[in-house]
Order: C-alpha cells, then structure tokens, then sequence
C-alpha cells in the first residue's frame, strides 16, 4: 500500500505546487491529479476480478496488464474526462494526466531484477526501458519522502 500511497502523495504535492503558479488550479483539480496518480494500478483489478471470470462474459480474451502502460492508462484518462461536465474537461485532463504521468515516471525507477522496467510505451513499443533501480516497491522510504513534500507542499499553498 506504500506504493500506491506515493503515487497518491507525489501527484498531490505536483498539482498543489502547479496550483501556487497558475490559479485556475482548484482544490478539486488537486484531486483530480491525485485521482489520475491511481489509474495505472487498475491492472491490481486481476486480484478482486480474475481475468477468467470477465472471458465468459465478454467473449474475447481479458488482461488488465494494459492499465498499467501508457496506452491502457490514457484511455481511462479519456474516458474520465467525457464524464465531467463540458467547461472542466481541460483543467481536469490536465491534472489527470499529469497524475498519470507522475506514477510512470515514478514506476521507472523502482529495481526490478531484469534491471527493465515494463512496456511503458505500449501499445506505440514492447520496449523494456533499463531502469535505474533507486527503489523496491515494497519500500517505506519513498512514501515517508512523499509524505514530508506533501506536508511541506501544503503548508506553502495554503499557510503563506
């Protein structure tokens, strides 16, 4: 949960700094990131619905491994936007994307032991980019970090 947390975190302190510049950025745009920060972790989806429970109903085969590229996750942004009224399409894809953003690049840093990360790039490449490997997923760091940021990102928006 540390993982998904700092995703969450990190989304929140980009879009809040964003909003001391730019002040079309609202509170709910703020959420908004922090909500777009969570969409590629829709592939976890596969542990509460298995891919063999949606096949029968659907016809065709099911992978949610394609939330979690840049493909997959900008077709939820998309869809997301089409739900919100008309006048806040633009302010809340932008925010929305650049929560999504935030959580790939973040997830190019973490160690994985083929030193490559995942098809980010899909469906545009299959490339594995290397990864640096600055941390394990299951790391408390980055989420204390975050936390700190968000904290201090916070007191600078809203206490100056």
């Amino acid at each position: 949960m540390a993982d998904l947390l700092t995703h969450v975190l990190v989304a929140y302190v980009l879009a809040t700094l964003a909003s001391i510049r730019y002040e079309w950025i609202s509170p709910a745009h703020v959420t908004a990131a922090m909500a777009g920060a969570m969409i590629p972790d829709l592939n976890r989806l596969e542990l509460v619905v298995p891919p063999e429970l949606v096949e029968p109903a659907v016809g065709i085969p099911i992978s949610w491994t394609a939330f979690h590229t840049l493909g997959g996750s900008l077709l939820v942004v998309a869809i997301g936007v089409l739900c919100v009224p008309r006048e806040y399409r633009r302010g809340v894809a932008a925010m929305a994307l650049l929560g999504m953003a935030s959580h790939h690049a973040l997830d190019l840093l973490v160690t994985n032991p083929t030193g490559h990360t995942y098809p980010v790039l899909w469906p545009l490449s299959a490339y594995h980019p290397p990864t640096p490997g600055l941390y394990l997923s299951s790391d408390r760091w980055p989420a204390a970090v975050a936390g700190v940021a968000a904290a201090a990102a916070w007191y600078l928006r809203y206490r100056r």
